[in-house]
């Protein structure tokens, strides 16, 4: 076991300056030195764009400042996702941050309000969450602003942000922190002959930077993790058949003002993100290059646009997929290095974001042992299955039948464990989560009934309260729910008083 002394980080962008900001808390009452480097002449893909509400305590806990990030990097708040399409064309639901209600007597909310339906109350189950009813209105507000009682329901929420202005931000805190950045690519990478360890990278210039410890944030291209360790990859295709995406940003000219929600909208092959910043839209469209050309995808997402472009488009190749490991021996993956699942569910951001922390709980900068390493891969790899399968879901829970690639991914055979799922939430709702998963119960729900996935019962320990009861509890919640959003501001305006970005900050590429 050799001391970690010295850390290199292979590559900038997001995961990059989102690990070097995260390690520099390490260099605390430390002699360790953290080298990032990074080349101005090769892009990165930008497009990670929409996060999830972890994300907000990972800027918390390095005490960023939340305005002066979200101003920096022209972010607005998020409550959930729109699905367009997906059930059905012309369907439309939130998958919200927040739960639906809560839990009454130890049973989820659900199940409640399935047996109220089911005994002729027509309130929508979306008309019990907060997130989805200030979505709906483009209202927004933090929990401190109104709740200091606690006695109504809180706001979830994570960012939209320009990525690429986020990895600035981060690398300006970093630096601020005595990470060193060297601009440069890496041409060559020396192993140790007999542990196999990564032991320098050659950069471009000629210069060797040493490590003990590698995070290989190379992207695709996964630099240290494949090319020079041949790790290997497991191809999740059959499953999530979508590798192609084209990326254009455009202005908002309709002079709509930023909704709090990512919109994802299905297509023929794929489906088209728009994620919302103060002053533009990102945008892209995701699809399967077996059911669609790249000029098709690219014409369907010029058409489907809110103003004028405002840079070239961005084609991207990816197999959905992840490492077989993603720490193997003395380098760590993160993001795309790591793997990739398409952006649907904002995961990207988040994956880094606990790959990051899945490092530094099981760091020891006294050596690094096999256990480390198996215990990262294991927690990494859970992780990862449980993301593919609710992906997977919001393409196989779908009636559409209007193109072959909806007929393929309708009819596709699922892993077991989503199929579980899904049975058991038909039969009667029951949703199980597995230890630490990312998606909760009402996440699995909004998404299951949001595409058609009915429940044919409910729990029978949901029928011991009585119908006034029941029906009392429910009026309850919906009217915390419409006390809260009624007094809501409206997003922009509250953008406008927050975190105001400058209209003249240029569009990054």
């Amino acid at each position: 076991m050799k001391p970690i002394r010295r850390i290199v980080i292979v590559g900038g962008g997001t995961a990059g300056w989102m690990a070097a900001a995260a390690l520099a808390r390490l260099r605390e009452g430390s002699d360790l030195a953290i080298t990032l480097i990074e080349s101005e002449m090769i892009g990165t893909v930008g497009v990670g764009e929409a996060t999830i509400p972890p994300f907000v305590e990972f800027n918390q806990l390095l005490d960023i400042d939340e305005r002066e990030m979200m101003a920096a990097a022209q972010a607005t708040f998020k409550l959930g996702i729109q699905f367009v399409n997906w059930g059905k064309q012309g369907d439309s639901y939130i998958h919200p941050f927040g739960n639906y209600g809560y839990p009454i007597d130890g049973v989820g909310f659900h199940q409640h309000w399935h047996r109220a339906r089911a005994a002729g109350d027509r309130r929508p189950i979306q008309a019990f969450n907060v997130e989805t009813m200030a979505a709906f209105f483009g209202k927004f507000s933090r929990t401190e602003d109104y709740n200091r009682s606690g006695e109504y329901p809180p706001v979830n929420y994570a960012y939209h942000l320009d990525a690429t202005r986020y990895a600035k931000f981060l690398r300006g805190y970093a630096e601020g922190r005595r990470v060193v950045r060297r601009e440069g690519r890496v041409v060559d990478v020396a192993l140790d002959g007999e542990s196999g360890f990564v032991t320098s990278v050659t950069m471009d210039d000629g210069r060797a930077v040493e490590g003990d410890l590698f995070v290989d944030c190379s992207g695709f291209r996964g630099l240290l993790i494949e090319q020079a360790l041949g790790t290997g990859y497991e191809d999740w295709r059959h499953l999530l058949p979508c590798d192609r995406a084209v990326a254009l940003p455009c202005a908002r000219e309709d002079g709509s003002p930023p909704a709090p929600f990512t919109r994802a909208t299905a297509h023929s092959a794929g489906w088209q993100w728009c994620v919302p910043l103060q002053h533009r839209n990102g945008n892209g469209h995701v699809y399967c290059s077996e059911y669609m050309a790249d000029d098709e995808a690219h014409d369907i997402l010029v058409n489907n646009l809110a103003g004028k472009p405002q840079a070239e488009p961005n084609f991207l190749r990816f197999v959905t997929g992840r490492r077989k490991k993603f720490w193997n021996k003395n380098v760590v993956a993160l993001g795309l290095a790591a793997g990739f699942m398409e952006p649907l569910e904002s995961t990207s951001i988040h994956l880094i974001n606990t790959g990051i922390n899945k490092l530094i709980a099981l760091l020891s900068l006294e050596g690094i042992s096999q256990a480390q390493e198996d215990a990262f891969n294991r927690f990494t790899i859970k992780e990862y299955l449980r993301i593919r399968d609710f992906l997977v879901l919001h393409y196989n829970a779908t009636a559409r039948e209007d193109s072959e690639f909806w007929n393929y991914v309708r009819t596709m055979e699922i892993p077991d464990s989503l199929a579980e799922k899904v049975e058991l939430f038909r039969l009667n709702g029951q949703i199980f989560r597995e230890e630490d998963e990312l998606f909760t119960e009402t996440s699995w729900a909004a998404v299951m009934m949001g595409q058609g996935v009915g429940m044919q019962g409910h729990n029978p320990m949901a029928d011991r309260m009585s119908a006034p009861a029941l029906k009392a509890e429910l009026d309850t919640i919906e009217r915390s729910v419409r006390f809260v959003v009624d007094r809501m501001p409206s997003h922009a305006d509250y953008l406008k008083r927050y975190c105001p970005a400058p209209e003249t900050m240029p569009v990054a590429a």
